[in-house]
């Protein structure tokens, strides 16, 4: 029996199993059973397979922003209105077969925008090249999932789930769990909080699945266990979304208005140019970017190019982006901008910058 057929198995045996205290650890277990499937399913795809047409383009610019979506959805037409290069758009579906690279110039920063071939349900078994669709997905910064408004939320289901079994996880964070395997000593278990979701048995019994006896577990939150399968994988990635609902010309003011109020939504239209400024920002807050300028002593600063770094970069970050030499030589900085008390702030490595702070680096007397 192949790992599909396993994985189906699996999954069916699930929805036969009713949910309740008496099941949770037969559950559990399926879970993690599950879990196993399609990491191996991940890994011989990634290992299989041999010479063919390159699909993953070199990461270039600040960041990187992926669009996902459905055949036909509008993205090769998004790319073209808000990118220089251009994407084949006709109409009719699969259009665009291999990885199409743009950039977007915004705020002084070159955001590599990604235009994806269309993935179809199924695609995380490898149906219509979605392994190769999600593999480039998970280099991204930023995931802008493009949606059908004509189609209501059923899309954006769909989606989510198939980046969730290839181990994308939208819009949340890490479970704050503590894991590490260790020689022997067995399992030792423990948690900070109170836990309504999961106890010892649990755990003992999703590790041994993964033929862990010896490890140390401490839940800092109340986790569920598809959370803490993820921890024991380790192969994760979290990352923000944006869903985007275009055609939004075409459904009515009042669904426009119920759309462009869900959580990490946005409406837009890119065959008449609707709503453009508005998606490019919310990009930009997405990536958590940041602009820096410099400033020469007895100059003025230099807002014509700016640093772009992540949020919460610090001096040192800063000196590093500068010079890699330059943080030997760091003795103190000037900084004018809204992460100081009073303009110009004495500052150390430490200090965190905020967006369109000014600097002032003095290096030490030689």
């Amino acid at each position: 029996m192949g790992i599909l057929e396993r994985i189906a198995d699996i999954e069916a045996e699930m929805k036969r199993t009713q949910k309740n205290k008496a099941t949770e650890y037969h559950l559990g277990q399926l879970k993690a059973k599950l879990a196993k499937l399609r990491s191996q399913l991940i890994n011989a795809a990634s290992e299989g397979g041999g010479k063919g047409e390159g699909f993953e383009v070199q990461k270039s610019g600040n960041s990187r922003v992926v669009m996902i979506g459905f055949p036909s959805v509008g993205k090769s037409t998004l790319l073209s209105k808000l990118t220089t290069s251009e994407s084949v758009a006709a109409a009719y579906e699969f259009t665009t077969l291999t990885c199409v690279p743009g950039v977007i110039e915004y705020s002084g920063a070159k955001i590599q925008l990604l235009d994806l071939p269309g993935i179809i349900e199924g695609a995380s078994q490898g149906k219509g090249r979605g392994k190769q669709v999600i593999a480039v997905a998970r280099t991204a910064d930023c995931v802008l999932m493009m949606l059908d408004a004509t189609k209501g939320e059923k899309q954006k289901e769909l989606l989510t789930q198939e980046l969730r079994t290839c181990g994308i996880r939208l819009n949340s964070s890490p479970p704050n769990i503590y894991f590490k395997e260790k020689k022997g000593g067995g399992v030792s278990f423990n948690s900070t909080v109170p836990l309504t979701r999961m106890d010892e048995r649990l755990v003992k019994t999703i590790l041994h699945e993964y033929r862990i006896h010896n490890a140390e577990v401490l839940f800092r939150e109340d986790c569920t266990s598809d959370e803490f399968i993820d921890v024991v994988e380790g192969n994760r990635i979290y990352m923000r979304c944006l869903y985007c609902y275009n055609k939004c010309d075409l459904i009515t003011i009042e669904e426009c208005d119920r759309l462009s109020r869900l959580p990490d939504s946005i409406v837009c239209s890119s065959g008449m140019d609707l709503n453009f400024d508005f998606l490019l920002e919310r990009i930009w807050e997405y990536l958590n970017l940041v602009r820096i300028y410099t400033k020469k002593k007895g100059d003025m600063p230099d807002f014509r190019e700016p640093m772009i770094m992540r949020k919460d970069s610090t001096v040192k970050d800063a000196c590093h982006a500068l010079h890699r030499s330059l943080v030997q030589d760091f003795k103190t900085a000037l900084v004018w901008g809204t992460s100081t008390k009073h303009s110009p702030q004495r500052v150390g490595l430490s200090h965190v910058l905020q967006d369109e702070d000014v600097i002032q680096v003095i290096k030490k007397a030689s």
